[in-house]
């Protein structure tokens, strides 16, 4: 019993970084995507006000 006990408070560590490595970035990926869907929407509408053409878009 004393070894699984060991095992699971040598593993706890580093399960608990990765998780909270993973959420960081999963935050972080969302506020960039967010962050480009805002500018390409305030682009659109600043090249609409121009009289601009919408941009195209690379597919």
């Amino acid at each position: 019993m004393d070894y699984f006990l060991a095992a699971v408070w040598s593993l706890a560590p580093t399960v608990l970084l990765g998780l909270l490595f993973w959420f960081i970035m999963s935050k972080v990926v969302r506020a960039d995507r967010d962050e480009r869907r805002a500018y390409k929407r305030i682009e659109a509408e600043e090249r609409a006000k121009l009289g601009l053409p919408p941009k195209p878009t690379a597919e």
